[in-house]
């Protein structure tokens, strides 16, 4: 009996705790925006858990060509639906912050994956066994796609609009990239942890415990979404803090916790190649479909085509400033190994954006500078642009062998 609990009771804590948001959800009772936020986060975090065990589950029953679209799509659930939310209540309200709010958390989501997930798997690996990150040469595939879509990122502040096209354009690229992969051979699947104790049921039992997962989880985040939104909105202005930066940080935090643990947990195995190599896929995955579905959703909520969801200035150099970053950070991959000073360049540039709302006054102030709002997201994106150029100079033979990442 205690070893049956043993097993179990990661899922009983994760139930549990999707149960406050549940009944939020249900009776919307009168409380703070700040407990709201954390009590729907804290469900949109358990049910994210959820689906990480289903997905490395799912892999042993789902064809590969499925598994690689389907299952993507499921686990950044959480991501999306947030996202989803603000850019249809932006397509219901044109005039309102709706639009803002849903490139604040894709630029956010984004940035964090590289800045944050990157650099702690190659800290992790690095503290550990003192060694870099080497990832599989399958993964140029990954580079060569990501490659591809931050190349179109860059057009985007360029023409100054994120238009149905573009969305076509970006999720045609994703298609592209799982028609390549999805015809490679099956790699043997190993289950650690939670995901473990699913694989040891018998086939019908897995499949159905893996199916309530899904389920279970996907109502938890649909339910929580909108009410999670709103909140960190309503707290933003309670505490007197931008929500632009709340929405930013906060949401995709809660929703890619769990993908950054799993991945964590791997390196700290000394399976850092394919936890670095996860925050791969899902760095092509946001960089994607996620931005690709933005001006479809707007597009299905207004009803028109036309315009393009509205964004000013400081969105479009949100946008320059996370292709940028992803742009330097192919640089850094393009031989198939990351170590410990590019993970600290990475971190580091990354911490000082992401503190630089804060300082960009008094910094101005000091070098006696006229306030200019995004001065300071112009200066990264050419720091990271620079460093990627100079990376290219020195290596130019690398960017030549993405072409490898095209085969089959």
């Amino acid at each position: 009996m205690r070893h049956l609990f043993r097993d179990w009771y990661p899922f009983l804590l994760a139930v549990l705790a999707t149960l406050p948001g549940l009944a939020m959800r249900a009776l919307h009772p009168e409380i703070s925006p700040l407990a709201m936020a954390g009590l729907t986060g804290g469900a949109i975090l358990a049910a994210s858990f959820m689906l990480m065990w289903a997905c490395e589950v799912a892999q042993l029953d789902i064809p590969q060509t499925l598994a690689l679209a389907v299952v993507a799509l499921i686990a950044v659930l959480p991501e999306y639906a947030v996202d989803m939310y603000f850019t249809w209540m932006a397509g219901q309200h044109p005039e309102s912050d709706y639009a803002h709010y849903a490139i604040a958390n894709m630029t956010g989501a984004n940035r964090l994956l590289i800045g944050v997930g990157w650099s702690a798997i190659v800290l992790v690996c690095w503290m550990r066994f003192r060694s870099a990150v080497v990832v599989e040469n399958e993964r140029r595939t990954d580079l060569v796609f990501l490659a591809m879509a931050t190349a179109y990122a860059f057009i985007i502040p360029i023409k100054g609009s994120l238009a149905w096209y573009d969305g076509v354009i970006l999720v045609a690229i994703y298609v592209w990239y799982i028609w390549i992969v999805s015809r490679r051979p099956c790699t043997e699947f190993e289950a650690e942890g939670p995901a473990e104790v699913l694989a040891r049921l018998s086939r019908g039992r897995r499949r159905l415990a893996t199916l309530s997962l899904f389920l279970y989880a996907a109502v938890v985040i649909l339910a929580d979404a909108e009410l999670f939104s709103e909140s960190l909105v309503a707290s933003g202005k309670v505490l007197g803090i931008n929500e632009f930066l709340l929405v930013q940080w906060l949401a995709p935090i809660a929703s890619e916790a769990p993908e950054f643990i799993v991945s964590l947990m791997f390196a700290m195995r000394g399976h850092a190649s394919i936890a670095l190599g996860s925050l791969i896929s899902s760095k092509l995955n946001q960089w994607t479909l996620l931005v690709g579905m933005i001006p479809g959703v707007y597009a299905a909520s207004s009803g028109s085509m036309h315009p393009p969801i509205p964004m000013d200035s400081h969105q479009m150099n949100e946008i320059l400033l996370t292709a940028a970053q992803s742009l330097f950070a192919i640089c850094l991959l393009l031989r198939m190994r990351i170590g410990m000073r590019g993970a600290v360049v990475l971190f580091a540039l990354f911490l000082a954006q992401f503190v630089s709302p804060f300082i960009q006054v008094p910094v101005e102030a000091a070098m006696g500078l006229p306030h200019i709002p995004d001065r300071l997201h112009v200066w990264f994106s050419l720091v990271y642009v620079a460093l990627a150029a100079g990376m290219l100079l020195l290596r130019p033979r690398t960017l030549l062998d993405l072409r490898y990442g095209f085969r089959v």
